[in-house]
């Protein structure tokens, strides 16, 4: 059995690694040193090209749950890290280059493993084939993958923040949509005058997020500009845009309210919602603290935070299924940042899930994906979720996992609840597989 696994980065190498565990010849292609994107500039596989961190490494939470999983589903970069581990506190974090020598000495080891150091610039058309060429696909092999998938490769130049659902201070918001149209659809954060004159102050004078050059743009779609760049053209732009109070009527006073902010449902279960018009490039800390300013976000809980840099990947939602595989060719996979999951390891948990369904598709063995309940499932199925209205990159957050089934208000006591839920499913998911 044969596969070919395209490109050298953390989703690449796990999907490799997979692959060739369960006796299937991997040829794995990386492009560099004959050539480097914009942003790489070692010849090492698995290259980290911005933070050393991988965030939390305690079990209840979202980041440290992820590696947690991904250690029971066999992943090379998770031990890679501990290994090569820098004292950072309570994170994970690594020395980079010793850190991508471990990985590179593991998978050029493994004897069914062969690592092609050549640029691929087409997918190839036959046998089983996992792109993990990562955000910044080479421009040829861009215009293939756009082939192949039609128009679903898009580029974003921001993005807007996501909350938790329960999160949000409900007795500071009310559910209506603009004259009565559309029923119940979006939370609304209404905000008196002098509330938006404060909060319209922080977000003019708050600081911006720092970009990479081969991020940077003369200029940004008025579709995507970011709220703190329009809300410099006046202080009433917003007001007359994104966050405009007309067609809605506030309950708690009878009154239309002096500017509101509207949260738009980003899941079909309603666990998470979108900060709608709300794009930004602010630094993470300053958006929870200006955000914050509107009554109703006070205490919320940011699932995803905004960003705005260059980001290729795809609108997998109808293109892509729970198991990475292309709906329309059963042997094509896609894995990493391209497919709409966002970090290092979350990029690596979808590889080891594309090398696990590519390889149980040479066997003649059904798909698998792990439980909704766990990080890895959960990840999986917002990337192959049609009901998602505005797609957009995900990383791991507890607010993507089902709710528990008795409301636990304790912050700290639901994520470890959650946690052991996870690995509890998870464990046992993989007992039946075995059996």
């Amino acid at each position: 059995m044969d596969a070919t696994v395209i490109g050298g980065g953390f989703a690449g190498v796990e999907a490799a690694m997979q692959l060739a565990r369960r006796g299937v010849h991997v040829r794995l292609y990386e492009m560099k040193p004959g050539r480097f994107s914009p942003a790489h500039k070692s010849p090492a596989l698995c290259e980290l090209v911005c933070s050393n961190s991988f965030k939390a490494a305690r079990v209840d939470s979202a980041a440290g749950l992820l590696k947690a999983e991904m250690e029971l589903l066999g992943s090379v970069t998770v031990p890679a890290a501990k290994a090569t581990a820098v004292p950072a506190g309570g994170a994970l974090a690594v020395d980079r280059d010793a850190f991508s020598a471990k990985v590179s000495e593991t998978v050029e080891n493994e004897p069914n493993i062969e690592v092609v150091r050549e640029e691929v610039t087409a997918i190839p058309e036959t046998g089983v084939v996992i792109v993990a060429a990562g955000p910044l696909a080479s421009e040829a092999l861009s215009g293939s993958i756009e082939e192949v998938c039609g128009e679903r490769l898009h580029f974003f130049d921001a993005a807007a923040p996501i909350v938790t659902a329960d999160s949000i201070d409900m007795s500071r918001a009310f559910r209506q949509s603009r004259y009565e149209k559309g029923g119940d659809d979006y939370i609304n954060c209404p905000m008196n005058k002098a509330e938006y004159e404060a909060f319209y102050e922080a977000l003019v004078s708050a600081e911006r997020a720092p970009q990479h050059a081969f991020d940077e743009r003369r200029d940004v779609y008025e579709g995507c500009m970011p709220i703190e760049i329009m809300a410099r053209r006046g202080e009433n732009t917003i007001r007359f845009g994104p966050m405009k109070p007309v067609g809605l009527v506030d309950p708690a006073t009878g009154h239309r309210p002096w500017a509101v902010l509207q949260l738009r449902s980003e899941n079909s279960e309603g666990t998470m919602y979108n900060l709608v018009g709300f794009q930004t490039n602010l630094k993470f800390g300053e958006q929870k603290r200006v955000f914050g300013m509107i009554p109703a976000l006070a205490g919320a809980e940011f699932v995803r935070y905004g960003v705005m840099h260059r980001n290729s990947f795809l609108h997998s939602p109808g293109l892509l299924n729970a198991a990475f595989q292309t709906i329309k060719r059963p042997t094509l996979f896609f894995a990493g940042q391209i497919t709409g999951v966002e970090g290092y390891m979350e990029s690596a948990a979808s590889g080891i899930l594309a090398g696990i369904n590519a390889a149980n598709v040479l066997a003649g063995k059904p798909l698998y994906v792990p439980p909704a309940e766990t990080m890895t499932g959960a990840l999986a199925r917002y990337i192959a979720d049609e009901s998602i209205k505005s797609f957009q990159p995900m990383g791991a957050a507890m607010g993507l996992l089902p709710a528990p089934e008795t409301r636990i208000r304790d912050k700290r006591l639901r994520y470890a609840f959650l946690a052991d839920r996870a690995l509890k499913a998870l464990e046992e998911s993989l007992r039946e597989t075995r059996e």
